[in-house]
């Protein structure tokens, strides 16, 4: 569910009109970015499929390891980050997230290795997933059919789940998270299940329906966010680790699909030093003589500023031995809305829905990946092409 402060000044030539004619939108998105992230459900169901003919029970055969590493970059490298939110504090075994190629110098035999790459060519898994195989340790590889990861993983004889590469790595976040998930619920490290997974795919298509481009921004969360951002500077924070997850995912499609500077975390570690930028020279301080009665509706939009966006989670863990935790993410949550208040800084708050852990991160995920699409094309930006992506890839070889 999201929740935003009435008001969309600063827009910085934002096109309202063309987030709100379909036809539009259809010839300034010609790699149906749109339709790619719309499939999020389907690449659940698909993914999940393809896991079961993977035979990921082999990897239970040696037992329990002593760590997992979840070897990638970019998307790839959030599959990490996913699973070990969904596993949460109570796993047995440490989930390390490794972006660089190779692996750390620990890993040996008692390990387990997951390569992700969404092309199957990327440097840091070939290399993790090389690595792994020499010194070892068991392996998974997550990647496009026929590629240089399966043979690879081919050579290792270590399973491998083939996931068609049908939109850019950035909307294929659900297609290489669920092979990572199963694999690790093999490992006797996660407890997802299948209905689990299939009312987040439900929950995706529920959010993918509400967010299509026949539906206008007054009823369209996700054009109503990208509109509140327009012209900002955004800040997305995150309750929990759970939300903080949603809160780096944003980071990363708000950067490449509308090309925004941003600034995400945790909203803890944020109340110990970030919270301050609420009162520099784009939040508070940009106010100067302000009238505190003035309705922020009329604001002349001048001037660069700072825009929250807070996403919470409200979920129980049936694990956990109190409420507490809880507790206190939500005081912060609140305490932060009310400085933001404060500082006539606006606020927009998407709030976790759902029952389990995965379900719940779906929902905080789906409305802002539209979001950063519509804010895209509402700045006449094409959000599947990124000259400076490409550029960097032919400059660094990869």
């Amino acid at each position: 569910m999201i929740d935003g402060t009435a008001g969309v000044s600063g827009r910085r030539d934002a096109d309202e009109a063309l987030l709100d004619n379909p036809a539009a939108l259809a010839e300034h998105d010609p790699g149906d970015m749109l339709r790619h992230t719309a499939s999020a459900g389907a690449q659940v169901r698909e993914s999940a499929a393809l896991a079961a003919e993977a035979n990921l029970a082999v990897l239970a055969d040696d037992g329990r390891p002593r760590a997992v590493v979840i070897a990638g970059i970019g998307t790839a490298g959030r599959t990490g980050d996913v699973l070990a939110t969904v596993a949460g504090p109570r796993c047995p075994v440490p989930i390390i997230g490794h972006r660089s190629a190779g692996v750390p110098g620990w890993v040996g035999a008692a390990d387990v290795v997951i390569a992700v790459s969404a092309s199957g060519r990327s440097p840091e898994a070939l290399g993790a997933a090389e690595a792994a195989h020499r010194r070892g340790a068991r392996l998974v590889a997550v990647g496009a059919p026929d590629s240089q990861l399966q043979s690879v993983a081919e050579r290792a004889r270590a399973p491998f789940i083939p996931v068609p590469r049908r939109a850019p790595a950035r909307a294929s976040l659900w297609a290489l998270t669920v092979p990572v998930l199963l694999a690790a619920r093999s490992l006797g490290l996660v407890k997802v299940n299948e209905a689990d997974l299939a009312e987040t795919a439900s929950r995706l298509d529920a959010d993918a329906d509400r967010c299509r481009s026949a539906a206008e921004s007054f009823v369209n969360p996700a054009k109503s966010l990208a509109l509140g951002l327009a012209g900002s500077i955004p800040i997305v924070w995150g309750s929990s680790p759970l939300a903080t997850v949603a809160a780096r995912r944003f980071g990363d499609t708000l950067s490449a699909n509308a090309r925004y500077p941003v600034v995400t975390g945790a909203l803890g570690e944020a109340g110990r030093g970030r919270v301050g930028l609420l009162d520099g020279v784009f939040g508070g301080l940009a106010e100067g003589e302000r009238d505190i009665f003035a309705d922020p509706a009329e604001d002349d939009g001048e001037g660069t500023r700072l825009r929250l966006v807070l996403l919470r989670d409200g979920g129980l863990n049936a694990e956990d031995d109190t409420d507490e935790p809880l507790a206190v993410e939500e005081r912060r949550a609140d305490a932060v809305q009310t400085l933001a208040e404060r500082r006539g800084v606006r606020c927009d708050v998407v709030t976790a829905e759902g029952g389990s852990a995965l379900e719940r991160l779906a929902s905080l995920i789906a409305v802002p990946d539209f979001a950063s699409i519509y804010l895209a094309l509402a700045h006449g930006l094409d959000p599947m092409a990124v000259p400076a992506i490409t550029e960097m890839k032919e400059l660094s070889n990869q």
